[in-house]
């Protein structure tokens, strides 16, 4: 788990900025964070002061209202307390992504989710066929599962070319391994059913779905309803962690309303007209009321579990003993042997595997841009099992040297992994070295899903990669309708979305209303009104343009902010990254960059030309 930063767009000539889609410093933060916490563990606990290691962690701790007393240690405090918080954004993540993101869509999702299924089940068969006749194969949980933080931050300090694509791929994979991850411990790690704290936890969760329906006090009473079904579950036998997935999963998710949205820029307007506290209260709630709570929970938990909880699990899970006893009772351990080769081994074969059947029989097919070296990577370093893996240990054993010994097998196995992944990137660019960057369309013209004037198969072909903002292409659409009227039926014009966020605020929503204008089919009118008024680009604005071109305004604001819509602009955001495009408007005739003046004569005489030498863009 990790919250990485937004990085700045980088400026080139003229003032236009690069638009960055890669990795964050976060990232590496997060990850060098909790490595740092894991050597610390490692250290302290073969220290001369060792024994104080697993004295400060067994510290007792009382927690009790009344007569009801709980009492734990301060290891315990942190797996089973603090560690619910980082499964309640685990879930939160898992609520977005199937209810918004890309587990929405079947056809994005099913590479990386058949990859991540893969990546669950063949690790665990390896573990078992390893580990069996020792007796320890009920240990094979430990395999399963990736470190999404750990693994963000190896790919961050990798550094491979483009990472865009594979990130979001991985994040994705990730979503699914952490489902998995959550139903094993829940089904395989309890301590047995008892049915009446089981009944009363499914009565809280009842009640925690209703509070979205309260008017106010939602904060609070989704606090005291999650502590109480943790309680609940505790009381159930069942690791008390999943509470904080349950109460995640009924949490409300939604992009955010037309209507909120408004209300809080009228609120704004009248607080600066008169600022008073009234104004300002009104405004503080509206704001918050206009984000869903996932959203908000997200935003303000996520960058404490990045940087707070994890790294103090680690401190209290990672302090293997590797004394000279444990080193070589590790070296022949069919356990240590397995956990390093289901991680390894199993998560390498398995996502790689299965993501090579999936694209070959057509079920699937990678994103532009995405090859099988960069996936082969990937599930290289998929291999660091670090935070769940260290978490499923301190379930499946009770005995302190089979702990030592799953410890060990954890962190070698994400050593090994992060060195094999290093090697796959560098063997894989080195044999597959990236195509010039942007010299070719990566995204070949697709009439079923690309918007174009002129007929799909004419001979002549033009992409432009556009901003609304721009003033460059506003005088292109010149240029275009010239070319459009010299070639006739015979030229096909296609527009793609570059929007410069970094210099031109209203950019993005402005594709985003081309592509809602394009669910009603009237985009190419929009199109024109957009070019027209450049300084005018504001919400109200774009639903002005849309009622004086007869678009349904009020399904209009709908698909404004639509998850459909919004992943629409932002795969044409990402195919400009994978070709590094940094400036609009950018063409590529014949699926070829154009390079020189994009006045009509240029374009024309460049069209000619690309027929004269046709190259395949496939």
């Amino acid at each position: 788990m990790s919250a990485p930063a937004p990085a700045p767009a980088a400026t080139t000539e003229g003032g236009r900025r690069r638009p960055r889609l890669h990795l964050g410093t976060g990232d590496r933060a997060a990850a060098a964070l909790l490595l740092l916490a894991t050597v610390l563990a490692i250290a302290w606990a073969n220290s001369p002061w060792g024994e104080t290691y697993e004295a400060f962690w067994g510290l007792p701790i009382e927690l009790g209202i009344g007569d009801v007393v709980l009492r734990t240690d301060l290891h315990h405090f942190v797996n089973d307390a603090l560690m619910t918080l980082f499964f309640f954004v685990v879930g939160l993540e898992v609520k977005r992504e199937f209810t918004l993101g890309e587990l929405t869509d079947r056809s994005r999702a099913i590479v990386p989710v058949v990859g991540a299924i893969a990546g669950l089940i063949v690790p665990a068969l390896i573990f078992l066929a390893i580990a069996w006749p020792t007796g320890q194969a009920h240990a094979w949980g430990i395999v399963i599962s990736m470190d999404t933080a750990f693994l963000l931050g190896a790919l961050a300090i990798i550094g491979p070319k483009l990472p865009a694509r594979l990130r979001a791929f991985l994040l994705t994979l990730a979503v699914v391994d952490d489902i998995g991850a959550l139903l094993v411990i829940a089904v395989f790690y309890n301590t047995g059913f008892d049915p009446a704290p089981l009944a009363i936890a499914v009565v809280l969760m009842v009640a925690i779905a209703l509070v979205r329906f309260l008017r106010a006090g939602r904060g609070i009473a989704y606090a005291v309803l999650g502590i109480a079904l943790w309680f609940a579950v505790l009381a159930a036998g069942i690791h008390p962690t999943l509470a904080g997935v349950a109460v995640a999963l009924l949490i409300p998710v939604f992009p955010p309303a037309r209507s909120d949205v408004e209300r809080t820029a009228e609120l704004t307007q009248a607080f600066r007209e008169s600022p008073n506290a009234a104004y300002a209260a009104a405004v503080n709630r509206s704001l918050r009321e206009s984000i869903s709570i996932n959203d908000r929970l997200q935003g303000a938990w996520g960058p404490y579990i990045s940087f707070l909880v994890l790294p103090i699990f680690a401190l209290a899970n990672a302090g293997v003993h590797l004394n000279a006893e444990t080193i070589g009772a590790a070296v022949v351990s069919p356990l240590v042997w397995g956990i390093v080769a289901g991680l390894v081994v199993g998560k390498f074969v398995g996502i790689t595997g299965a993501v090579a059947v999936v694209t070959a029989t057509g079920l699937g097919r990678l994103a532009p841009g995405l090859r099988m070296p960069r996936i082969a990577g990937g599930a290289a370093l998929s291999g660091i099992g670090f935070t769940i893996s260290l978490f499923i240990v301190s379930l499946a054993f009770t005995d302190p040297e089979l702990r030592d010994l799953g410890r060990v097998g954890v962190l070698a196995a994400s050593v090994i992994a992060f060195l094999l992944g290093w090697a796959v990137f560098t063997v894989g660019d080195r044999l597959w070295p990236p195509q010039p960057v942007g010299k070719v369309l990566v995204r070949p013209f697709d009439p079923t899903r690309d918007h174009y004037r002129g007929r799909p198969d004419a001979p002549y072909q033009i992409v432009e990669y556009g901003d609304f903002e721009c003033p460059f292409c506003s005088r292109a659409t010149g240029s275009i309708d010239a070319v459009l009227e010299h070639f006739g039926d015979d030229v096909c014009w296609v527009w793609r979305h570059l929007p410069l966020e970094g210099v031109h605020a209203h950019a993005k929503d402005a594709a985003q209303a081309y592509e809602a204008a394009a669910l009603q089919g009237r985009h190419l009118e929009l199109a024109r009104l957009m070019f027209a008024n450049q300084d005018a680009l504001e919400t109200d604005d774009l639903c002005r343009y849309a009622a004086e071109i007869g678009l349904d305004v009020e399904r209009f604001l709908d698909d404004l902010h639509s998850p459909k819509v919004v992943r629409r602009v932002e795969d044409d955001q990402l195919d400009a990254e994978v070709m590094d495009l940094h400036s609009t408007p950018t063409f590529f005739v014949g699926g070829v960059r154009h390079i020189g003046p994009w006045d009509s004569r240029s374009l024309i005489r460049a069209l000619e030309r690309s027929v004269e030498t046709p190259r395949s863009i496939g």
